[in-house]
C-alpha cells in the first residue's frame, strides 16, 4: 500500500533527508588515502547523534553500521572495516537518518584521487540517470516510466543495470511501497499520486548487470569485478511534480563542484 504524506510530514521528511545530506557533506571532507572506512562510519554516527537524529541503518535488519560503504566492484551494502582507502578508489557511501520518526536515505559515489576515465564516465552517467528517472516521477506516470528511462539511458552506454536491487518508497519505515526498479516498461506498474515519497537510486555496473553476494550476508559485488556506481535521492511529489527532499549541495561545497542539476527539482519553501 502506498502511504502518501501531508505537508507537515513532508517537511519532517525533508529535515531527515537533509540530515543525511549534511552527513555526506561532512564525510566528503574526510575521504582520503589512508583513512579507514570504519573511521568514516564512526564520524557519521557521532555527527548524526550530535545533531539530535538517529542513525537510520544501524540495527535495521541487524545492520552493524551507520554507513554502508562500497568500494570499486562492490555495488552496495559494504560494511565499514579497518581497511584503508586507496588512491584510485571509488566509494559508494549510503547513509540513513531518522528525524521525528521519519527516514532520510540517500547515497553518493566519491572518487579518491586519479580514477580511470571509463570509471569517471560511469559515475557521471549514473548520476545523470538519477535525474532522468526523477523527471518521470510525476502524477499520472508509473513506476515503469522511471525504470525504463534509467535503463534506456544506461544501457545505451553498454552498462549493466542491476536487477536484484531497487529503489523504494520511504517514510516512517525505510522500505515502503512501491519498489522502484531501475529497469522496466513504460506505462507499467503502480501509478504515481500526490504526496508520494520515494528513494530513486540507480545502481549501475561498468560491465555485467550480474552480481554476487558475499558470505558476510551484506556485501554485494559485480560478478565480473568491474566497478559499480550508486547515486540516490529522496523525492516527493508536490503539486504533481518531483521535488527533492535531499541534496548533493553539501558534498559539492566540500569538493568545489558547481552544478545546476538539481535546480528543476529543488524544494520550494
Amino acid at each position: 500500500m502506498i502511504v502518501t504524506k501531508n505537508k507537515e510530514e513532508l517537511e519532517i521528511m525533508r529535515r531527515a533527508a537533509l540530515m543525511v545530506s549534511k552527513t555526506l557533506g561532512m564525510i566528503a571532507a574526510e575521504i582520503k588515502p589512508g583513512v579507514t572506512t570504519l573511521h568514516l562510519d564512526t564520524l557519521a554516527e557521532e555527527y548524526i547523534r550530535d545533531n539530535g537524529a538517529i542513525p537510520g541503518f544501524k540495527g535495521l535488519y541487524d545492520c552493524p553500521s551507520t554507513l554502508l560503504i562500497s568500494p570499486n566492484e562492490e555495488v552496495v551494502h559494504g560494511i565499514p572495516k579497518e581497511v584503508a582507502i586507496k588512491e584510485g578508489d571509488v566509494l559508494s557511501i549510503d547513509c540513513g537518518a531518522i528525524v521525528d520518526g521519519f527516514y532520510g536515505d540517500h547515497a553518493y559515489t566519491f572518487t579518491v584521487g586519479e580514477v580511470p576515465q571509463e570509471t569517471l564516465d560511469l559515475l557521471e552517467r549514473t548520476k545523470n540517470s538519477l535525474y532522468i528517472g526523477i523527471e518521470q516521477f510525476r502524477v499520472g506516470k508509473r513506476v515503469g516510466d522511471v525504470g525504463h528511462a534509467i535503463q534506456e539511458y544506461c544501457e545505451s552506454f553498454g552498462y549493466g543495470v542491476v536487477r536484484e536491487l531497487v529503489g523504494h518508497g520511504l517514510g516512517r519505515v525505510m522500505h515502503e511501497d512501491p519498489q522502484m526498479p531501475n529497469y522496466g516498461k513504460r506505462g507499467r506498474g503502480k501509478k504515481f499520486v500526490e504526496g508520494m515519497t520515494v528513494a530513486i537510486e540507480p545502481m549501475i555496473n561498468l560491465g555485467t548487470k550480474n552480481i554476487k553476494h558475499y558470505p558476510d550476508g551484506w556485501t554485494i559485488k559485480t560478478r565480473d569485478m568491474k566497478p559499480s556506481a550508486h547515486f540516490e535521492h529522496d523525492v516527493a511529489i508536490v503539486d504533481g511534480e518531483p521535488r527533492l527532499l535531499s541534496t548533493f549541495d553539501y558534498i559539492y561545497e566540500v569538493l568545489g563542484i558547481t552544478s545546476n542539476e538539481e535546480d528543476p527539482y529543488r524544494w520550494k519553501e
